[in-house]
C-alpha cells in the first residue's frame, strides 16, 4: 500500500494539486459541465499499490468521486437525491424500496403490525 503524505506538508500539496486545475473538477470538464473539484483523487488508490505524486491524482468534485470510488472498489454508485421521509422511508424514487410505485402508493406500503404480548 503506498503512504499517502500527511500532515502540514499534505495540506500545501492537496491545494498545490487543486490548483493545477483551477479548482475544477477534472471528469466533469470532460463531459462538458463546470463543477468545483473538492477532492483530489488517487487514479490508483494507495489501498491498492497506487503511489502518492502528482501523476496519480486528479481532481474531483464529490458526485464524481463517490462513482469512480465505487467502481475501483466494487460497490454499488449511491443513489441520487438520498434522505428519508418523517417515517424513515426513502425519499428517492430511484431507491429500490420505492421503485415500481407511483408517488401516492410509496406512502400507502404495509407495515407490520405490533405483535400481542402474550
Amino acid at each position: 500500500m503506498g503512504e499517502r503524505i500527511r500532515g502540514s506538508a499534505g495540506v500545501k500539496l492537496r491545494k498545490r494539486r487543486l490548483a493545477r486545475t483551477g479548482g475544477l473538477c477534472e471528469r466533469c470538464g470532460k463531459a462538458g459541465r463546470v463543477r468545483l473539484a473538492t477532492r483530489v483523487d488517487h487514479i490508483k488508490p494507495l489501498a491498492l499499490g497506487g503511489e502518492d505524486v502528482d501523476e496519480n491524482t486528479r481532481n474531483l468534485c464529490e458526485p464524481c468521486h463517490l462513482d469512480v470510488t465505487a467502481e475501483q472498489f466494487g460497490h454499488a454508485s449511491p443513489i441520487e437525491g438520498r434522505g428519508v421521509d418523517r417515517s424513515g422511508r426513502p425519499t428517492s424514487p430511484d431507491h429500490p424500496w420505492n421503485r415500481g410505485l407511483s408517488g401516492g402508493q410509496r406512502n400507502k406500503v404495509a407495515r407490520p403490525t405490533p405483535r400481542s404480548k402474550v
